[in-house]
């Protein structure tokens, strides 16, 4: 079984540590912080899966974050999990380099399925013949 990785990044601290603690019951690896350059610190010295990212924080805004995810050349998914709903807001943080774009309020369930995709993207794909003999095992 392969364990995802993901850092969550924002600032309302109730939100993130309530994000966490759910895909920690779905088996997944979480780190938590609150800001953006503490995200980039993590995300120098850890490799994740998926980065789940606010747009509005302190210190280093998330779309800085991301662009700077995104120019390290790093395998790490992208989904802007954010208040910003607007169709100009979500077409600019994805033309940021982001994967995926969730807005606030949404559906857990809907977040644990766009991180299980994201990360999915985010591995190497086994070559056929790999993949035929695991199941035939």
């Amino acid at each position: 079984m392969v364990v995802v990785r993901v850092l969550v990044v924002a600032d309302e601290r109730l939100l993130a540590d309530t994000i966490s603690d759910g895909l920690r019951r779905h088996a997944m690896a979480v780190d938590v912080v609150y800001d953006g350059e503490a995200a980039l610190e993590r995300l120098a010295v850890n490799g994740y899966d998926v980065v789940v990212l606010d747009r509005d924080l302190p210190r280093v805004i998330g779309d800085q974050v991301c662009a700077t995810l995104v120019e390290s050349g790093a395998d790490t998914r992208i989904l802007m999990l954010t208040a910003a709903t607007a169709v100009i807001q979500r077409v600019a943080g994805l033309g940021l380099g982001a994967d995926d774009y969730l807005t606030k309020p949404f559906a857990f369930a809907e977040l644990i399925a766009r991180i299980q995709a994201l990360s999915r993207r985010a591995r190497p794909a086994a070559p056929p013949g790999a993949r035929a003999r695991r199941h035939s095992a």
